[in-house]
């Protein structure tokens, strides 16, 4: 683990005192988030790596919630090259806004108190509802979340990575394990394997390739966060998927993360 992160961050990272949260548009939380001077916030419990919930500033006594993943609170990985996944957050984000779907909250890379990495907007969720819980009744917004797992190569899509925002939406959030070389799909969504890519995603697949072949500045910056190499296979996998539009069958033993949740 890092030295420069202490074990105990609750106590030399603390939450302010009489902390307000505040939930904001995205338009009015934007710029917080990108300058906003971070007051304090606490180690999330869960996880591999390095994971805080913060509070920065929005004013007297009010306060914005986000979720930083510092780059040297992650733990080294085999097959994913150290000190990328911060990068891979931000670029899984500025791709789904690119394609339109699905709903991945604004996300960025900004300094923190224990240097660079990615900053997200918090979610307001149930933390007691995930993917199992939804998946019969919001299947075809989850069917575009199976699509995306898919076109970013997702590594750990596990049912916790699925959350029911307090308005209403779904959200995908976790994106560190994406955009590999390889084939590396590990999901929980079994119930979409075998079935076919719906139209309207094809259609927005097709435009999203457009896109990324004749860049803009959106492309640009996410090119800019992953290696030449992924850049390529991901343009090979938008192809794949237009020629065979049908989310592949995996193996239960290989394809699936753990913990499920």
């Amino acid at each position: 683990m890092p030295p420069r992160i202490p074990r105990d961050s609750r106590s030399t990272f603390p939450t302010p005192d009489g902390a307000v949260p505040i939930d904001l548009s995205e338009d009015e939380a934007t710029p917080i988030l990108r300058s906003g001077e971070i007051i304090g916030g606490h180690r999330m419990p869960w996880g591999s790596n390095y994971t805080f919930l913060i509070w920065i500033d929005a004013g007297p006594g009010k306060y914005l919630r986000a979720i930083y993943k510092p780059r040297d609170g992650e733990r080294p990985l085999r097959d994913f090259p150290g000190g990328t996944l911060y990068k891979r957050e931000h670029a899984t984000f500025l791709l789904s806004r690119m394609l339109g779907w699905p709903g991945v909250p604004y996300t960025i890379v900004r300094d923190g108190p224990y240097g660079v990495g990615s900053v997200q907007l918090y979610v307001e969720s149930d933390p007691e509802v995930t993917y199992f819980d939804m998946v019969n009744d919001r299947e075809d917004e989850l069917m575009q979340f199976a699509v995306f797992d898919l076109l970013v190569n997702n590594a750990d899509r596990k049912a916790g990575h699925c959350l029911l925002g307090s308005d209403g939406r779904v959200w995908s959030i976790d994106h560190g394990l994406t955009f590999h070389t390889l084939f590396k799909v590990r999901t929980v969504m079994l119930e979409f394997w075998g079935q076919t890519i719906p139209a309207g995603a094809l259609a927005d697949l097709e435009a999203l390739l457009a896109r990324l072949e004749a860049p803009h500045a959106e492309a640009l910056e996410f090119a800019d966060l992953i290696h030449r190499q992924e850049e390529r296979a991901l343009t090979a996998r938008i192809r794949a998927m237009l020629d065979d539009p049908e989310l592949p069958g995996l193996d239960s033993y290989v394809n699936v993360p753990w913990p499920f949740v």
